[in-house]
């Protein structure tokens, strides 16, 4: 049995969700210590147990300790990844329901149900725009895009949104099944070296809020990234949901990758505003030379890694959160990479 300790580098629940993946993928029993240790309430929180006990219905997984608040697990998996359809609601993990990110429930599930053989469709309900997680728009226009290039194919579809701190939103993925086929074809240095700027798109939204708001924050974005000559658009709607929430998600789409940024209102918080900081760190994105995000570098660690890339990737920045995932992963497969922190470039340097 592999002993993963959750406490090493940022001490998230990034090792937890990497670690039981990778299990699940490998057939690797483990046993997770000091789950979340860097954090303020350390432990299995509800978007974390779901993320557990879903990757273990995946792969027909025995487990011990998974509970609210646990920070020890043993996770042993009794079958390759299945294939089928499942449902999972983060609600249920905690009594008075949870707004946890359906998001990160979804990406631990993806890569082993990728690679069972048939095709699978997972729906879970919870947070789907909520802070420090992908919301929905990053997951289905920035992540799910790039990692096609790599051959892991999935669509996303938002069936009710939900934001702090009901939840109650729900989101479907449909992921094709494969048996590890060869790597696509694909150049092992595209993500490298920055190509150019094909148009920024996005979404403003209110919901279950006053239209003017989503209006108002995608006027402002527009305007900005106008007067900054990149070409933009962003469409205003109005929705539906159970607790009220506004914010805006931008898409810079160039022609071999993808970045998303975006920001979250709240109560007392102007419109305006909103729209100023999801455009700032786009533009600040835009300035330097960097393909990936700082986020999606960290989320195509496990997905890189998995699918044998042998190449160089840069990134916005070299995030505590990424240097910690690099390791997790390395527990499962060995020395897998070569980081310049300097140059903030990473090189896979060998095949799974």
């Amino acid at each position: 049995m592999l002993v993963i300790d959750g406490a090493y580098g940022e001490g998230g629940g990034q090792i937890l969700r990497t670690s039981v993946a990778l299990a699940a993928i490998l057939g690797q029993p483990i046993r997770i210590e000091n789950i979340r240790a860097g954090r303020k309430k350390p432990g299995l929180a509800a978007q974390h147990l779901t993320a557990v006990r879903a990757a273990a219905m995946v792969c027909d997984a025995n487990l011990t300790g998974d509970e609210l608040g646990s920070t020890r697990l043993t996770f042993e998996p009794c079958s390759s990844p299945i294939p089928g359809l499942y449902e999972f609601d983060v609600s249920e993990a905690r009594e008075g329901g949870s707004a946890g990110a359906a998001t990160l429930v979804l990406q631990t599930v993806l890569l082993p149900l990728a690679l069972a053989q048939g095709s699978s469709i997972v729906t879970v309900r919870g947070g789907t725009h909520v802070a420090w997680s992908p919301p929905f728009h990053y997951l289905r226009d920035v992540y799910l895009p790039m990692v096609a290039c790599l051959g892991i194919e999935a669509m996303a579809e938002l069936l009710a949104w939900g934001w702090y701190p009901a939840g109650e939103g729900e989101i479907a993925l449909e992921i094709s099944g494969q048996t590890m086929p060869d790597m696509p074809s694909f150049d092992s240095n595209q993500w490298q070296t920055r190509s150019p700027l094909k148009q920024i798109t996005g979404t403003a939204v209110s919901s279950s809020l006053p239209a003017h708001i989503a209006q108002r924050m995608s006027d402002q974005a527009t305007r900005l990234l106008t007067e900054a000559g990149l070409p933009v658009s962003i469409e205003p709607q109005r929705v539906r949901s159970t607790s009220p929430g506004a914010g805006i998600f931008l898409v810079a789409e160039y022609e071999s990758s993808r970045a998303g940024f975006g920001a979250i209102g709240r109560i007392g918080k102007p419109s305006e505003l909103v729209a100023e900081e999801a455009v700032e760190v786009l533009l600040a994105f835009h300035r330097g030379e960097a393909v990936l995000d700082t986020h999606l570098t960290d989320q195509l660690i496990l997905p890189l890694a998995v699918r044998g890339y042998t190449g160089t990737i840069s990134t916005e920045q070299l995030s505590q959160h990424t240097l910690t995932n690099i390791w997790a992963v390395e527990q499962f497969l060995g020395p897998i990479t070569n980081v310049d922190q300097k140059r903030k470039v990473i090189r896979f340097t060998r095949s799974r």
